[in-house]
């Protein structure tokens, strides 16, 4: 049988097949359950669930809860670290046309991730809100409103 981890809002329990062999859970409605554990009476609920992400929020006695579930190849997956989302750090943003700076959104100092809105570049008669295209602290501004900028030319620095 499997092992599961169960998170609930943020505390981890494990869970095997004793665990589950030993529970007394009876359905009492469609998503309406009553609990024994340890002599104490639950009354819970399931608020709302995702089995493709297997998370769901349960009420138990009034109470609210966020829950997630994995399972042994969940955790294995996991602990191979192929869930890690890879964050991309950028060195500079570069104009992709050549346009005049309207509007400069980011700051030196500021901390930008993926998809942040930084300059509003006019080309073609359009305004381009130029956006980060990964994560990085902006180190220098090398425009100013009103400047021209050539295609590829670096109009941010990042660190």
């Amino acid at each position: 049988m499997t092992h599961y981890n169960i998170i609930v809002d943020k505390e981890n329990f494990n869970i095997g097949p004793k665990d589950i062999v030993s529970s007394d859970i009876i359905a009492t409605g469609t998503l309406q359950y009553h609990a024994l554990q340890d002599n104490q009476s639950y009354i819970v609920n399931i608020l709302n669930a995702d089995f493709a992400s297997k998370t769901m929020t349960v009420e138990v006695n009034g109470n609210s809860y966020e829950m997630t579930l994995a399972d042994e190849y969940d955790q294995m997956v996991e602990k191979m670290g192929l869930l890690t989302a890879k964050t991309h750090k950028i060195n500079s943003i570069k104009a992709p046309m050549p346009g005049l700076i309207i509007d400069i959104m980011a700051t030196i100092g500021q901390k930008v991730e993926a998809g942040n809105p930084l300059i509003v570049l006019s080309a073609m008669k359009m305004e381009n809100i130029i956006t980060s295209t990964g994560e990085g602290i902006v180190k220098n501004i090398e425009v100013k409103v009103n400047d021209a900028v050539d295609k590829g030319q670096i109009i941010i620095e990042m660190e």
